[in-house]
C-alpha cells in the first residue's frame, strides 16, 4: 500500500465521507488506477489526457461491456477531485487531472466544476411505486408470481421468502439498503404487543450519517418473521448440519447483550472483547453468532441459501433480477432499493398531511392557512429519512412530485383516501409508478 494513499484515507476529506461513499470511492479508485497501470502509469503519474480517454471509455467506448451514466460519472470525477486536489496540495503530484472550469450559479455566484462533468444528467423521472404498483413488483419478481399478479406453478425460487420479506421492510420503513441489508436479530423491533407500526434503531455504524430510530408496520414485521421460521431457520439448518459454522477461520460468539447495547464475544482469538452495538460494522455484524442448542447461529438477519450472513450490497442484483422477470412478462413495473425509499417518503407525507387533518379538523381553506405548520410534516418525514436537513427531503426526494400536483391534490375539497391519491398523482403526474388494478387486486 502507497504511504501517500494511507495517509489520504486516514486524514483527508475522505475519512469525514459516508461509509457507502467511501465504499463507492474506493471502488471507483481501483478502476482508474488499473486504467492507468495498463497504460504504464502509477496514479500520481496521472495527466488531464488519461482522464479524458477515461471518460470516453466509461461512457462511450464499444469495448466496454457495461458503459456508465452521466449521474455515475459525476460521482466519479468528485472521487477523483478529491484524491488529486489534496494530492497536489501536498506535493505529491504536481497537477490534479481534474481540470476545472468557471460557471455561473443561479443567484449569480460563481463555481468551479470539472471540465469533464456532464451536461445532461438525468436519472429516470420515475421515483415512486404506488402500494399496488410495489405488490405487483415484489409478487412477480420476487415471489415467481405470473403476470396475472397470481402464483405460477412453474416458478423455481428458493429464496422468495427472504427476498420478499427484505422489499417489505424497504418499503415500510424507507430504511437504506445498507441500514437493512446489515440488521441483526437482536434489533428487530420488540412485536410483542399489538401495534400497526413498531420502531427499532439503526447502529451510527451502518448509518448514513448517525444512528436513528426507524419504523416499521406490522405488515411487514410478520413478513420477516415468517421468514425466521422458515427460509432463514431452514438454512441455518443446513449449515449447521454440514459443520460450516464451525469451520469458519473467524467467528465471534456473542456471550451476552446488554439493555444499554454493549455486546460480549469471545473472537477467533479466544480473547473476550467488549463493544458498543452502535459501533459495529457491516463487516463486524457478519462474525457474529449465537451459541444455541442445535449449534451456531448467526444474528445477521440476512442469510444465503447456505446460511452464510449475505453481503448488503448484494441486494441491488436481487433487485435487478426481479426487474428482469417483470419486464420479460411484459409488466412495466421494476424497483431499486432506493425507489422503496422515495416511495414510503411519499406515503408518509401524504398519510401525516391527512392524520394531521383529522386530529385538528381542518378545512381545506384552514389547511391552507396553517402552511406553516405543515413545515413539521416534512420534517418528521426528513427524521423518518435520517436526512440531516429538511431540504434535502424536500428538493431531492419529494418536491418534484410536490412541486407539480401534490399541493392541488392535498388541498381537493373531496378528500380523497391515500390510495386514491397516489393513483392520481401517478395519473397526473407520470413520475409515480402504478399498476393496473386489475393485476395485484
Amino acid at each position: 500500500m502507497d504511504a501517500r494513499l494511507s495517509e489520504f484515507f486516514r486524514r483527508s476529506g475522505f475519512a469525514s465521507r459516508a461509509v457507502g461513499t467511501q465504499e463507492s470511492y474506493v471502488l471507483d479508485y481501483r478502476l482508474f488506477f488499473s486504467f492507468l497501470w495498463r497504460a504504464g502509469r502509477s496514479w500520481d503519474e496521472a495527466r488531464a489526457e488519461d482522464l479524458e480517454n477515461w471518460e470516453d471509455w466509461r461512457l462511450r467506448s464499444r469495448d466496454n461491456p457495461r458503459p456508465i451514466g452521466g449521474a455515475k460519472w459525476v460521482r466519479e470525477l468528485a472521487a477523483l477531485r478529491l484524491l488529486y486536489e489534496w494530492a497536489a496540495a501536498r506535493g505529491f503530484v504536481v497537477a490534479s487531472p481534474v481540470r476545472l472550469r468557471t460557471v455561473r450559479t443561479r443567484d449569480g455566484a460563481t463555481a468551479r466544476v470539472p471540465e469533464l462533468a456532464p451536461t445532461d444528467v438525468r436519472s429516470s423521472n420515475v421515483k415512486w411505486l404506488t402500494p399496488r404498483a410495489f405488490r405487483l413488483w415484489r409478487d412477480v419478481g420476487l415471489r415467481g408470481y405470473g403476470s396475472d399478479g397470481r402464483p405460477d406453478d412453474s416458478w423455481r425460487g428458493r429464496n422468495d421468502g427472504r427476498d420478499a420479506a427484505f422489499a417489505d421492510v424497504l418499503f415500510a420503513s424507507g430504511l437504506r439498503r445498507r441500514e437493512a441489508g446489515t440488521l441483526l436479530t437482536v434489533e428487530l423491533p420488540d412485536t410483542t404487543e399489538p401495534r400497526r407500526y413498531y420502531s427499532g434503531r439503526i447502529a451510527s455504524a451502518v448509518a448514513k450519517h448517525s444512528d436513528r430510530y426507524f419504523y416499521i408496520s406490522a405488515a411487514a414485521s410478520q413478513s420477516v418473521e415468517l421468514y425466521r421460521v422458515s427460509t432463514r431457520a431452514a438454512a441455518v439448518r443446513r449449515a449447521q448440519a454440514e459443520g460450516r459454522y464451525d469451520a469458519l477461520a473467524v467467528r465471534w460468539i456473542v456471550q451476552g447483550i446488554t439493555r444499554r447495547g454493549e455486546v460480549s464475544w469471545v473472537d477467533e482469538y479466544g480473547e473476550r472483547v467488549t463493544a458498543s452495538l452502535n459501533r459495529l460494522t457491516d463487516r463486524d455484524r457478519l462474525n457474529l453468532f449465537a451459541e444455541t442448542e442445535d449449534g451456531l447461529e448467526p444474528l445477521a438477519l440476512w442469510l444465503t441459501e447456505t446460511g452464510m450472513p449475505l453481503r448488503y450490497r448484494g441486494w441491488s442484483k436481487v433487485f435487478e433480477r426481479a426487474s428482469d422477470r417483470c419486464r420479460e412478462l411484459g409488466l412495466t413495473v421494476f424497483a431499486t432499493p432506493h425507489m422503496l425509499r422515495h416511495s414510503m417518503a411519499l406515503r408518509s407525507l401524504v398519510s401525516l398531511h391527512h392524520a394531521l387533518d383529522r386530529r385538528l379538523g381542518l378545512t381545506p381553506a384552514e389547511r391552507r392557512h396553517y402552511e406553516a405548520l405543515y413545515g413539521n410534516v416534512w420534517s418528521m418525514v426528513k427524521d423518518l429519512l435520517g436526512h440531516r436537513s429538511e431540504e434535502t427531503t424536500r428538493t431531492i426526494y419529494l418536491e418534484p412530485v410536490r412541486g407539480l400536483q401534490l399541493d392541488s391534490l392535498l388541498n381537493d375539497e373531496e378528500h380523497p383516501d391515500n390510495t386514491e391519491l397516489l393513483r392520481r398523482l401517478a395519473e397526473r403526474t407520470g413520475l409515480v409508478l402504478d399498476a393496473p388494478a386489475k393485476a395485484s387486486e
